[in-house]
């Protein structure tokens, strides 16, 4: 019998219709087989099961674990990244410094800038890209493109921002930063260091701060224009109008531009997850005074990190009385109370002071142009080897550190007190 042309068009429907029933029907029959099936196992099951008053279902890996106690939690020893900056002259301070803070569980960054000829750049880039030990370990770096950095302004800020990033970029290792300058110099092996701060908190930082501006609350409100921004030689700021007002989305701070910062307030301030680091940065831009302020503001305006400071640098530093800009020259007439403070640093030195010769020999055991020597040295002598690093050997130097640690946490209640 032959369809006509309407009714053709019925067919397919249909037929597709009836498949789509048929495997409904199939699929309803499966899964009811299989409700019966789960029923059926449920039943011969439950009779060799104990009531749930008596007690609950356990698994192998539940048993597992009720017997095997987790494995003690055993904490590594703490890693630094280092920025060692100098300028014009500093060459033979900044190599000295960098050799009697070396260890190669660190990272290393050693900067000079701008205002430093090229030659001595040219010397210090050849001195760490030959010197055997930092050829094999690999954890100094040299900033090849020179900084333009002045004392007053923001470029020291920007500089130790770059030596941060770089650090971040460099390696994922290091859990503190610490700036330094060549005129600064360690009082504790790099050993005591990690020894003592193997027990701390991560997140600690240790940063000297106050709200108690003083003379910098009028040159906060200055305008003024900083060629260090964008020349090549260094030159004073001059003014531009109109005055700023006091910022009230914030509250500016001040203290010590040398700092020891946590890696996670370092990558808070790097990689910019909040308005906030930017923002002060702009304002620093135009912050006529030395650089100390960025870090203590920022760290104190972030409720998650302000509770984390330690207020102190670990720095020894004498001022003249009333306190100058700069501090006070030390030298070997200051080494009993530089070694009574129990600090990490002291600062500042001249070139080749007689007192950096009693630290090297009464504190740090290190000879003259070596490494100071730790666990860490395949030949104790000088250091030219490099063997475990894993292996902290640490001296007297730790006992004083720890001490001045301990009471500065405790002092500090990090845990509930807030920058004011």
């Amino acid at each position: 019998m032959a369809f006509s042309n309407s009714e053709r068009r019925w067919v397919f429907p249909l037929a597709m219709a009836s498949l789509m029933f048929i495997f409904l029907i199939a699929a309803s029959f499966n899964m009811g087989l299989l409700s019966s099936v789960r029923s059926i196992n449920s039943l011969i099951f439950s009779s060799n099961l104990p009531s749930t008053n008596e007690t609950t279902v356990s698994f192998v890996e539940s048993k597992t674990n009720n017997h095997s106690s987790p494995p003690p939690h055993v904490q590594s020893s703490p890693r630094f990244g280092y920025l060692v900056s100098g300028s014009k002259g500093d060459l033979e301070s900044l190599w000295r410094v960098l050799r009697a803070l070396y260890h190669p569980r660190n990272q290393y960054v050693v900067h000079l800038d701008l205002e430093s000829p090229a030659e001595e750049r040219i010397e210090l880039a050849k001195r760490v890209r030959e010197d055997p030990v930092f050829n094999d370990v690999g954890n100094v770096h040299m900033i090849t493109k020179a900084n333009l950095v002045t004392y007053r302004g923001p470029t020291m800020v920007a500089n130790t921002l770059h030596a941060c990033a770089i650090l971040l970029k460099k390696s994922k290792d290091w859990d503190w930063f610490i700036n330094l300058s060549a005129s600064d110099y360690p009082l504790v092996t790099q050993d005591d260091l990690i020894h003592t701060f193997t027990g701390l908190d991560r997140n600690l930082n240790f940063i000297d701060y106050t709200s108690k501006l003083g003379w910098k609350a009028e040159t906060s409100k200055a305008s003024d224009h900083r060629p260090g921004l964008y020349s090549t030689k260094k030159a004073d700021v001059f003014w531009v109008t109109p005055r700023r007002t006091m910022p009230t989305a914030f509250k500016l701070f001040t203290g010590s531009a040398w700092m020891i910062l946590s890696r996670s307030f370092v990558e808070y301030c790097i990689w910019g997850w909040d308005n906030l680091p930017r923002t002060l940065l702009m304002y620093y831009t135009n912050f006529l005074s030395t650089p100390e302020g960025y870090f203590q503001t920022v760290i104190c305006n972030t409720p998650e990190y302000s509770s984390t400071v330690v207020n102190h640098d670990l720095h020894y530093i004498s001022w003249d009385r009333p306190p100058k800009q700069h501090p006070r020259t030390l030298n070997i007439s200051d080494t009993e109370r530089m070694i009574a403070s129990g600090a990490v640093f002291a600062r500042k030195f001249k070139h080749n002071d007689l007192a950096l010769d009693k630290i090297d020999i009464e504190l740090l055991g290190r000879g003259s142009g070596d490494f100071t020597p730790g666990g860490w040295c395949a030949d104790k002598r000088k250091c030219s080897k490099v063997g475990d690093p894993s292996k902290i050997n640490p001296g007297p130097g730790a006992n004083r550190l720890q001490e001045l640690v301990s009471r500065l946490v405790s002092t500090s209640k990090v845990d509930q007190r807030k920058c004011r």
